[in-house]
């Protein structure tokens, strides 16, 4: 219930003690939301049976029909309406509402977190709601300018290159020496400038000289491919060709080390 509470219910979204790093003006705007919020959005739903003359109602979320004595719950805000207790969700993450308590916004219920953000960005570092008139916004999130930083290094990412990392930027050396994924061909780590080609959980780079077959050299970028043992063909044919060859150095490599020397 408690980390429950902690998801729908931010505390930094209405209490600027949870928040010490904000500027003042910052302080204002959050003190300003959270009042409004208070005021115009907060409620607490009452669970209790279904009342004789609301007998027949449909359930707000899910239309089903609640009789007299079902048990049911009732939001002041939103006028003569029930629902199942279990459809007392919010309208967006689905979860049901911790101790019945709701935000409204035009007809729906939400939990606190996601009432905030219909009218606040929230920050995927800090978990902050932002009340700065700028911030960066990179894939499909937002950040305060000074926390969209290199996972790993910390370094300031502001107008420099990326690479988004289990959702999180990281700045391009620690990408490459950390998380680059080595090509099967040459070796060298696959660097976040560089195209590559992926297959069954292996990995090279595009380029010509490393995606090609491992027996007649033919490009395989954009083209059909077969893969073997961690090499890459373009063909069945050149697969069982490469397979015939290896055998075939193998038969040699055991003849002549089982060939006795002239000295013996």
């Amino acid at each position: 219930r408690a980390r429950a509470l902690l998801q729908q219910l931010p505390p930094q979204d209405c209490d600027e003690r949870y928040c010490p790093d904000l500027a003042e003006e910052e302080r204002r705007q959050l003190r300003a939301f959270s009042a409004r919020r208070r005021q115009e959005a907060l409620g607490q739903g009452l669970a209790c049976p279904v009342p004789g003359p609301c007998h027949g109602c449909p359930c707000r979320k899910c239309g089903r029909r609640l009789n007299k004595g079902d048990p049911g719950v009732s939001a002041s805000r939103l006028g003569d309406q029930f629902w199942h207790p279990s459809c007392f969700s919010c309208h967006f993450c689905q979860q049901q509402l911790v101790d019945l308590i709701y935000f409204q916004q035009d007809g729906r219920i939400y939990c606190g977190r996601h009432h905030a953000e219909l009218f606040r960005p929230r920050c995927a570092s800090c978990d902050q709601l932002i009340f700065m008139e700028e911030c960066i916004e990179a894939e499909g999130r937002r950040w305060h300018l000074e926390h969209f930083c290199c996972l790993e290094c910390d370094e300031p990412l502001r107008g420099q290159r990326y690479v988004m990392r289990s959702g999180r930027p990281c700045c391009r050396g620690c990408f490459e020496s950390l998380f680059a994924e080595p090509c099967q061909a040459c070796g060298d780590p696959i660097g976040a400038d560089s195209e590559q080609v992926s297959h069954q959980g292996l990995h090279w780079h595009a380029r010509a000289a490393c995606c090609c077959c491992s027996l007649c050299r033919k490009p395989l970028r954009g083209q059909p491919l077969t893969c073997r043992r961690g090499r890459l063909f373009c063909s069945d044919t050149c697969s069982r060709g490469q397979d015939a060859s290896s055998t075939a150095s193998d038969s040699s490599d055991s003849a002549f080390a089982s060939a006795p020397s002239p000295d013996s």
